[in-house]
């Protein structure tokens, strides 16, 4: 992943960026949401919406949470 990109978004959530490529946005929700889960951590309603927006527009694929040890 180029520097420029990580860059980009900084730490922004999701409600704020999205990467560029819609191709690569459902993946982006996903992991997100998994690494939310992961480590118990809460989310607000602007960034909730946004993953919802986004995940509405991708296949129904399952979220695999990797349990933390």
């Amino acid at each position: 992943m180029p520097a420029a990109f990580n860059r980009s978004k900084a730490d922004q959530d999701p409600s704020t960026w999205l990467p560029p490529t819609k191709g690569h946005r459902c993946q982006y929700a996903m992991d997100w949401i998994a690494d939310k889960l992961r480590w118990s951590l809460s989310i607000d309603p602007r960034e909730e919406a946004a993953l919802a927006e986004t995940l509405s527009r991708c296949p129904n694929t399952p979220i695999t949470v990797t349990r933390k040890r």
